[in-house]
């Protein structure tokens, strides 16, 4: 039955193996190889840890610098309406003009016509976001072990 047909099988195959020795051989070494290969790899190129940041005072901030600039956003939702609402007003006394867009192409169309005091912020979801320089893109901060 099943035993006689298994260990028919584990014999043409140990038969194959030994007939095929160069073939068996690589079958062997290649995994090693490239194992071998990823550890070097990551070697010379170690993980960077990064080491906390001290509370510091940073002192008051010139707001002189932030006139005329405008940050828009998509897309207008309300929690991202809430977000930019604290961001223009919370932190600065004059507070910052936001403008809201539709879509992310209307916001680089904004931002390709006054590229020197905008910024875009894209919301993804509630947690995560893009801010869009004119010619650029920048994640958000998330901090990763490594790529």
């Amino acid at each position: 039955g099943v035993w006689r047909q298994t260990r028919a099988l584990l014999f043409k195959n140990c038969l194959i193996k030994c007939r095929t020795k160069k073939s068996s051989v690589q079958e062997v070494l290649f995994p090693l190889f490239f194992l071998f290969w990823l550890i070097l790899m990551s070697m010379m190129h170690p993980h960077r840890r990064y080491d906390e940041v001290a509370n510091t005072n940073l002192g008051p901030l010139d707001t002189s610098q932030l006139l005329n600039f405008v940050i828009g956003y998509t897309p207008p939702t309300p929690a991202a309406r809430e977000i930019m609402k604290k961001v223009a007003f919370d932190n600065f006394e004059d507070g910052i003009i936001t403008e809201e867009y539709l879509s992310e192409e209307e916001l680089q169309e904004a931002s390709a016509l006054r590229s020197s005091n905008f910024v875009g912020v894209v919301f993804k979801d509630s947690m995560s976001y893009q801010l869009r320089f004119h010619d650029s893109i920048a994640m958000s901060s998330i901090y990763m072990e490594s790529r």
